[in-house]
């Protein structure tokens, strides 16, 4: 087995508080398949509790047990989210452990999904009704993936998922993909999202540019990402810096 690329940030597998009804929970590395070989990647999952006291899962990461308890501690799993055509995988096996949650996904998905998945609600520009007025979305079409990407209003908190890779290289234990992650433009700290990813949106840069101004002009003070260091403060600022490819 390979030896781990980067340093966890632990600990893992266990709801982190982020804000008032917010939390991450940092996963393992995993390896996705590209161009032949493999990427390696460190996981996280987002939770925010409604109102009401569900909770809504965004990117699902590879579960325990440990895990699947520490987040029912927290309030039933009313929601579970694949929120692009990537972040998928795991969705499956948190239906299975939690059968009465719905399944929201990307548009798309069900075409471009390489394992089979149950049936999954096709999340639109409009929230559905069991969030409206806490959660706003948006979404970013494209040709390597496309991402619905979310605002929580209560805490001015934008959840992103790979729009932004923002790879810390003092936590990136080998020199080859230390060296990888910063020449696709994808290190911290002017993380955005990697060269290929940018070229592929290409022939969407409409849609996303408007995505993007929806993001900033909600005004987020911080911003959650899938992979790297999320922006704890001064979220606007660095939505301005890492899209400046884009508007």
């Amino acid at each position: 087995m390979n030896e781990p690329v980067f340093e966890p940030y632990s600990p893992l597998n266990q709801p982190k508080p982020v804000a008032p009804d917010v939390w991450v929970a940092d996963g393992p590395e995993i390896r996705m398949r590209y161009l032949g070989g493999t990427v390696p990647f460190p996981t996280r999952m987002t939770i925010l509790r409604l109102p009401g006291g569900g909770l809504w899962l965004h990117s699902p990461t590879e579960p325990t047990e440990a895990l699947f308890d520490a987040v029912a501690r927290l309030g039933p799993i009313e929601h579970i989210i694949a929120p692009n055509t990537l972040h998928y995988w795991w969705v499956p096996e948190w239906h299975q452990r939690f059968p009465e949650a719905r399944l929201h996904a990307v548009p798309g998905l069900a075409k471009r999904a390489t394992r089979d998945l149950p049936p999954m609600e096709q999340l639109g520009e409009v929230p559905d009704p069991a969030w409206a007025g806490v959660i706003e979305q948006v979404i970013v079409p494209g040709g390597l993936l496309s991402e619905v990407d979310f605002f929580h209003r209560p805490s001015k908190t934008l959840i992103l998922t790979d729009l932004i890779e923002n790879f810390e290289p003092k936590r990136v234990r080998s020199r080859f993909w230390r060296w990888t992650m910063q020449a696709f433009g994808a290190a911290d700290p002017d993380g955005k999202a990697p060269f290929d990813m940018r070229l592929s949106f290409w022939r969407h840069r409409k849609p996303l540019r408007r995505a993007v101004q929806q993001m900033i002009d909600w005004s987020p003070e911080r911003v959650l990402l899938a992979h790297g260091r999320w922006y704890d403060r001064d979220g606007t600022e660095e939505l301005r810096r890492a899209f400046r490819w884009v508007v």
